[in-house]
């Protein structure tokens, strides 16, 4: 807020500088050219941040108390990039200290009103005995467009002092025609004789109203009323806008320069100040920049509109700051010598948190409030109050508790993108969707009981569960790593939803009111790819005594569920609209269901097919074994990076090892490394699983063994898309299965379920699942568990 005409000098003495026109313009362009060059204070980034002072702080200048948000040096004051809460505190030649925003001195700082009281300069125009003339005009002004401060329109008002004055108030120059303003007041008297102190009713004295939201203003009087025929008895005209309670109209103000000498040249001026240009609703959705951090605090827009910023307050029955942590404590209306007793009668008064109560002493009744108390005849009465009381107190916490979890549900809905799917799924009829309650999925999972989880990893924790009308279904409580995740996940969802492939697992709905958000998909009873190639042991039969080990599957269901696998990656990556990379391909994230048939699953590390190339992933997530080295190395996931993790998917279904193995040396650790080296050096028997070499000709295995290669090409163009691939795999199962005849579903499950030789029932072999996964037998020995997963 630059400053006005007067200089230093003449403040302290309260003479005004009296200045030939051509030295006047030169000082405000003087001014000027300190107020444009004089940058803001800087913050320490480009964004206001809801900072909190140091303890260090000056809290005080001289007699006048500093609160926060205003405050002396860096780190003192809340950082809003302008010069609001920026004060400075000097020592005057008379060795005085005196508190400044920019170059005004500042009188007090009110937070609980929102004001900051200052100095406004006594604006005069005298007749030079001398001169025998009118001294020149100064063209006063106030510029505080730098601020976020508005001249109080309420508490001050424009006065102006003589017995031939006209004065004016007006915009500054360069304001917008859409804010221009001017007002007037004159100030007349018949004589010396008709002056009386007091009131500022028109005689000698003159005071009118401003326009409300004004941030500048410049003072001039009118030349043709002056004192240049008055001078004997009244030689001076005065003007200022000053706070209307602290003036007091005297008489020798007229005939003396008694307005300038007794006040200093100055009178108080009250503004009114805000945080920044945003209404409390835009404020609160930055959280790290929202002003109002103290518990018990409420924002209030500021009275001037839109675009004008916002205050905070304490809440009722507390007082203190609002913009400091633990700033707003409770009031203890028994003891507060601010106000009157709040009971009738004398030591009932019982203060509570944020409030109080009036309570008539043991053994008497009566009302506390506004009545007596009397001794009691009966207990009943009392207790029968204090029942009331605790049910009512319990009622409104129970209340303002339901209302706090509603709000921030509210907040948890929004953050994750929920406003935006509930409009896309009410625009789009018949959507398969479900927004699930927080209290539905408790439900359904015995409040997320351990006894639940059937899965963890790197993108969350899933649960089994049972919905009220009865349907298992599986579900995973999220975990999202990033903002960008938050923001775009009811997007996401709204994307996978609308898949609709036989091999993809069936997403139901998700639940967005809770802090970690949970989908809800299909269940799928059998379990992953991974369990079914490497669970090691022997199963248990009903007796509790060992049975033989488990059969391990075929070669042609390997194809089938690798075929099937594929077919759902294909649909992903050139059907569904717009086009999704699953990002996470591996063996445990493909289920199978009770016919032991394919679904791929868990699309945490998912994501749209970019269309920009500049669009790349901030951080490489994945599972070790399976990520694509192009991926790892360039940060750009493609749908070519799901065909490398399927290559790998493959191997385990050729050589029933793992894609990790941390117990093994360096070179042996990676199976793709294995794989790509045993087929450079044509030793590729060395590492197939021995039951598919006794099935299968070595033919068939090698065009299996060349497409697992093709898939793991170090270059991603090289490698075949997913589309390719699953017409390759299903011609390899055709290959398969011809020469000894197609195997049917009931045939595998019986298979898997018992001993070869053993027939199943044919009314039972749709049910004949084994107790536990199939497995795959290796020649190596037993393997460390899958590879750890980045997140």
């Amino acid at each position: 807020m630059p400053p006005n005409c007067t200089t230093t000098a003449a403040r302290a003495s309260g003479q005004l500088m009296i200045t030939p026109a051509r030295d006047m313009i030169l000082a405000l362009f003087a001014t000027v050219l300190v107020f444009t060059s004089r940058s803001p204070p800087a913050t320490a980034a480009t964004t206001t941040t809801a900072m909190q002072p140091s303890t260090t702080c000056l809290r005080r200048c001289g007699d006048i108390d500093i609160p926060y948000p205003f405050g002396v040096g860096p780190g003192c004051h809340l950082e809003t990039g302008d010069w609001t809460f920026v004060l400075t505190c000097n020592r005057t030649s008379g060795g005085r200290l005196r508190l400044y925003n920019y170059q005004i001195e500042v009188v007090d700082v009110s937070v609980a009103l929102g004001q900051l009281r200052i100095y406004s300069v006594i604006n005069a125009w005298c007749y030079n005995a001398t001169t025998g003339a009118m001294n020149g005009q100064h063209n006063w002004w106030y510029n505080m467009s730098i601020t976020n401060f508005r001249i109080n329109d309420a508490q001050n008002r424009f006065t102006v002092i003589g017995c031939n004055s006209l004065a004016y108030i007006r915009s500054l120059n360069d304001t917008s025609d859409t804010s221009r303003y001017m007002t007037g007041c004159m100030a007349m008297c018949p004589g010396v004789s008709r002056l009386a102190d007091g009131a500022c009713a028109g005689v000698g004295c003159c005071q009118t109203a401003i326009p409300g939201g004004l941030n500048g203003y410049q003072v001039s009087f009118e030349e043709k009323f002056n004192t240049s025929g008055i001078s004997s008895f009244s030689p001076c005209s005065y003007a200022v806008l000053v706070e209307a309670a602290a003036f007091e109209f005297r008489s020798k103000y007229v005939t003396t320069n008694a307005f300038v000498a007794d006040n200093g040249g100055q009178v108080p001026l009250v503004l009114d100040w805000a945080i920044g240009n945003k209404t409390c609703e835009e404020a609160r959705m930055n959280v790290s920049a929202y002003a109002c951090v103290s518990d018990n605090s409420e924002c209030v827009d500021s009275k001037y509109g839109k675009g004008a910023g916002y205050l905070c307050n304490c809440s009722s029955g507390y007082e203190g700051s609002p913009y400091l942590l633990n700033g707003c404590q409770d009031i203890n209306e028994c003891e507060d010598a601010r106000s009157r007793y709040p009971c009738s009668v004398s030591g009932t008064c019982v203060n509570t948190v944020g409030s109080f109560y009036c309570a008539c002493p043991v053994k008497t009744t009566g009302n506390a409030y506004n009545g007596t108390c009397q001794d009691n005849k009966t207990q009943i009465g009392w207790q029968i109050a204090i029942v009331v009381l605790i049910v009512t107190a319990t009622c409104l916490y129970m209340i303002h508790e339901k209302r706090r979890l509603a709000k921030i549900k509210r907040e948890y809905f929004k953050q994750h993108g929920g406003l935006l799917l509930f409009e896309e799924m009410k625009s789009r009829q018949g959507l398969s969707f479900t927004l699930f309650t927080q209290e539905e999925l408790e439900a359904a999972t015995n409040n997320f009981n351990e006894r639940h989880v059937i899965g963890k990893g790197g993108n969350g924790t899933v649960y089994r569960g049972t919905t009220k009308d009865g349907e298992a279904v599986a579900i995973k409580r999220c975990r999202l790593s990033n903002e960008r995740q938050k923001k775009e996940f009811g997007k996401e969802m709204l994307i996978l939803s609308q898949i609709n492939h036989r091999n993809v697992v069936k997403l139901y709905g998700c639940c967005l009111e809770v802090e970690v958000p949970m989908l809800v998909y299909k269940y799928i009873p059998n379990g992953t790819l991974y369990r079914l190639i490497h669970h090691h042991g022997r199963r248990r039969r009903d007796d509790g005594n060992d049975a033989q080990p488990q059969q391990r599957i075929p070669l042609t269901l390997r194809l089938r569920i690798a075929h099937q696998t594929a077919e759902a990656l294909a649909y992903l990556h050139s059907w569904a609209s717009p086009p999704i990379i699953h990002g996470d391909v591996k063996t445990s994230n493909i289920l199978l269901d009770e016919d032991y048939t394919a679904m791929v699953s868990d699309f945490g590390a998912s994501t749209v097919a970019p269309t920009d190339e500049a669009q790349l992933v901030t951080f490489v997530q994945g599972t070790c074994g399976y990520l694509d080295p192009e991926y790892m190395r360039t940060c750009k996931l493609t749908d070519r990076s799901d065909v490398y993790s399927f290559g790998v998917v493959l191997l385990e279904l050729l050589t029933c090892r793992k894609a990790l193995n941390l117990e093994e040396m360096e070179e042996d650790k990676y199976l793709s490394s294995q794989f790509l080296l045993v087929m450079g050096e044509d030793r590729l028997e060395e590492i197939l699983d021995e039951q598919v070499k006794g099935e299968h000709s070595i033919e068939l295995l090698e065009q299996v063994a060349e497409l697992a290669k093709q898939c793991l090409e170090m270059v991603s163009e090289r490698r075949p898309s997913m589309r390719q691939v699953a017409e390759e795999l299903a011609r390899l199962s055709r290959l398969a299965e011809h020469p000894w005849g197609r195997q049917n579903s009931e045939e595998i499950l019986a298979l898997l379920g018992g001993s070869p030789s053993t027939p199943t029932p044919p009314a039972r072999r749709r049910r004949a699942t084994p107790s536990g996964n199939g497995v795959c037998q290796t020649n190596r020995r037993a393997t460390q568990q899958h590879g750890s997963t980045l997140s």
